[in-house]
């Protein structure tokens, strides 16, 4: 990274030699979000430190200068010191932040279940702004994922994110539950502009050469013009009006060599032209959710699938595969790459370290969670017991299934690695820093 880059996202004039941390200041470390950091590969073999917040940690973090900066479901932002851990300042959000928060200009913005879009100082932890969108929702359809009554409207327990703000150019992207994508001042929280999508967006956005790119729950890929709002072209993916599983897009993308990368919960993964919204090419994942958003480097792009218990690389100009190695569980983490490995968390609180080459299993770590609860709803052979987890088809017995899950220390959260320590958060609670 340049000086004048590192000026243009850090307040901190200090931190700026200090490369590494200062590229890791919004979801999936850059506009594009390709998910590369440049660092030394953590082997995962100790703890640096824990850090336990008041509720789960489903946000990823964001590494700049000497602190780490996250969110939990208690409804707190928080700020903890890189070296020890320790806690420098809670902010509260008045609702859950599951939105991974982004860095700008010593400012921390990160989007609350309430419907607020917060700017606190990086300092003190003190409001600087906040912005109110026409509030916080999940998708919702009947009968969701074969839910019982077929014909009530269900939310969806597995809409588990928020949209995590992009910076760029002094202006905030971010997506909302209201439906719409918003442009906001990174200094004021004024409103630019503002884009009318058909459903819900959890999706972070994608900012590549002046273009927003950000797929929305109505089936739609969107680029939008990133100075005014203007709709440059949409992308429709599949429809599944029966069951309203294979439907929708969580994942969100990212964007390199003029491709927009991402995946679906129609079962497919795609790679669309960036200028024309035209299908390069898809990939079929076997009716497997993709709701991870993916890394790309070196012509290759890498996610992990979350029922299809895979985890893919695939040629980023063809789609050919290159490997297809199995997930035991769910995922939902976003995978990062550092040098030769490619980390990605899973839901039943396993971090891995896999092979770029290969997909080889390098490292592993396990939650605390996972250590105290797995046993109770995985087989032995490491695989979730559906029967366990899920006590009905109701919403009640799919939401209590969700909670199960998060007892084993879930990493929904996405790995952010920085002076090869790797920070993650996990529904146990815990924000760790794996060496």
């Amino acid at each position: 990274m340049s000086l004048s880059r590192c000026l243009a996202v850090a307040a901190f004039a200090a931190a700026c030699p200090i490369v590494g941390l200062n590229a890791q200041a919004m979801f999936r470390g850059t506009p594009e979000h390709q998910g590369v950091y440049d660092s030394g590969v953590p082997a995962l073999k100790s703890v640096v430190w824990r850090f336990h917040a008041g509720g789960q940690i489903i946000s990823s973090p964001v590494v700049v200068a000497d602190a780490v900066y996250f969110g939990a479901t208690d409804g707190s932002l928080y700020a903890v010191t890189l070296a020890g851990g320790q806690l420098r300042w809670k902010f509260d959000g008045h609702g859950a932040i599951n939105s991974s928060p982004a860095f700008v200009d010593g400012l921390v913005i990160a989007s609350s279940l309430n419907g607020h879009v917060y700017a606190v100082d990086a300092k003190t932890g003190k409001q600087q702004w906040d912005f109110r969108t026409a509030g916080e929702r999940r998708f919702s359809a009947q009968g969701i994922h074969g839910g019982q009554p077929h014909t009530e409207v269900m939310p969806d327990p597995f809409d588990v994110f928020l949209s995590s703000p992009t910076v760029v150019g002094g202006t905030v992207y971010i997506g909302s539950g209201d439906h719409n994508v918003y442009a906001l001042d990174a200094h004021t929280g004024a409103l630019q502009w503002k884009f009318a999508t058909g459903n819900v967006v959890h999706a972070s956005p994608a900012v590549s050469n002046g273009v927003v790119y950000i797929g929305s729950w109505d089936r739609n890929m969107y680029a939008l013009n990133a100075s005014t709002g203007q709709e440059m072209w949409r992308f429709q993916t599949g429809e599944d009006t029966l069951f309203n599983n294979q439907v929708g897009i969580a994942s969100s993308a990212a964007v390199a060599q003029g491709i927009v990368y991402f995946g679906c919960r129609d079962g497919h993964f795609y790679a669309v032209d960036a200028k024309t919204g035209v299908q390069r090419w898809s990939h079929d994942n076997n009716s497997g959710w993709v709701i991870a958003s993916p890394a790309v480097a070196d012509g290759v792009v890498y996610f992990p699938t979350a029922d299809g218990f895979r985890f893919k690389a695939l040629d980023a100009a063809t789609g050919a595969l290159k490997f297809s190695v199995e997930n035991k569980t769910v995922s939902f983490s976003s995978p990062a790459i550092v040098g030769n490995l490619v980390y990605f968390g899973s839901s039943d609180g396993w971090m891995h370290a896999v092979d770029r080459a290969t997909g080889k299993t390098r490292a592993e770590f396990q939650s605390d969670g996972s250590k105290t609860n797995s046993a109770k709803y995985v087989d032995a052979k490491g695989h979730f017991i559906p029967a366990k987890l899920y006590p009905d088809r109701t919403l009640d017995g799919m939401i209590m299934g969700v909670h199960n899950m998060f007892t084993m220390g879930s990493f929904l959260s996405s790995p952010v690695v920085a002076n090869g320590v790797l920070y993650v958060g996990s529904t146990d609670g815990h924000l760790y820093a794996l060496r």
